[in-house]
């Protein structure tokens, strides 16, 4: 049945951060959240969790309503660190999975298994303020998963990680989805979003802008990227009829173009002109496609 938000509003006096807010997100799928600052992602998280009520509509997860008897299937990593500076690694993660109803023993096993995984066993009698950034974050990280939830609630995970931890972090991500786990995540990086979710949402000013699958989304904008890479000068495809956005590289020229009929038409054009090392016709990226829909770019 998975995570269904019907209708949700929050309001804060008269300021409105979640306006009418309907998704479904099915068991099993990997779902992102995407919105500039104050969009209402982690007001719809908070909700969602059951730490905020919303004004208005209902939020259930496989049919039934969150509250404390739903709290052991889900799994939470806020934007902000939440774990005590001065509490070591391996007490912090036992309080705070005694608290999602694990036993010492099984907690201490899948510790290991994490701290390991993540290439950090010697830090388990390290204070958390003894850590990095980055390690800080694993061991968050850590805290939301180690009791394996059912529906798992990611906000800016990858934030603060260097590339490899990246590629760790998504690597763990990708393996709940396998086993079942049903993953909600914001991120400022598209790239992540694009490579890891099926489907996606992205918020302005508290509303839905564009929602559904990332191959759909990706269809109906019907705009295409073309990258050409040629010594001939192609500055005169600026006013050509149907390009819509035109950038100088390092490497040539990347058009923004209103289909790919007009992607043909220049590829006759410029190749008459000369020869033509590169020519290549993409899907917009979902950073083109934010652009277009909230009209600024994502940072």
């Amino acid at each position: 049945m998975g995570l269904s938000i019907g209708h949700v509003t929050k309001k804060f006096g008269s300021f409105t951060a979640v306006d009418n807010l309907s998704l479904t997100i099915d068991t099993g799928e990997m779902f992102g959240f995407l919105g500039a600052n104050g969009a209402g992602k982690t007001t719809t998280f908070r909700m969602t969790l059951g730490l905020l009520d919303p004004t208005a509509g209902e939020i259930t997860w496989d049919g039934r309503k969150i509250d404390y008897s739903t709290s052991g299937e889900i799994g939470y990593l806020p934007e902000e660190r939440g774990l005590y500076p001065k509490m070591k690694v391996k007490d912090q993660i036992v309080y705070l999975a005694r608290l999602r109803g694990m036993d010492k023993k099984e907690i201490v096993k899948e510790l290991t298994y994490w701290l390991e995984r993540f290439n950090i066993p010697q830090y388990a009698d390290k204070k958390v303020e003894e850590l990095s950034k980055g390690n800080q974050q694993k061991i968050q990280f850590i805290s939301s998963v180690i009791h394996k939830p059912k529906l798992l609630i990611l906000d800016e995970p990858f934030s603060g990680l260097d590339p490899v931890n990246v590629e760790l972090l998504k690597e763990a991500v990708r393996d709940m989805k396998r086993e079942g786990t049903t993953i909600v995540f914001s991120s400022h990086r598209m790239e992540h979003v694009e490579e890891l979710c099926e489907s996606l949402c992205i918020m302005h000013h508290g509303r839905p802008v564009v929602h559904g699958g990332l191959k759909d989304i990706k269809r109906s904008f019907g705009k295409k990227n073309v990258a050409i890479n040629s010594d001939v000068d192609l500055a005169e495809l600026q006013s050509f009829n149907g390009v819509t956005k035109f950038r100088e590289t390092t490497e040539g020229i990347l058009l923004q173009v209103e289909s790919e009929k007009t992607a043909e038409e220049i590829f006759h054009l410029a190749a008459r002109k000369g020869f033509l090392r590169k020519f290549e016709l993409e899907d917009p990226s979902l950073n083109d496609i934010f652009i277009e829909k909230v009209g600024t770019s994502y940072e």
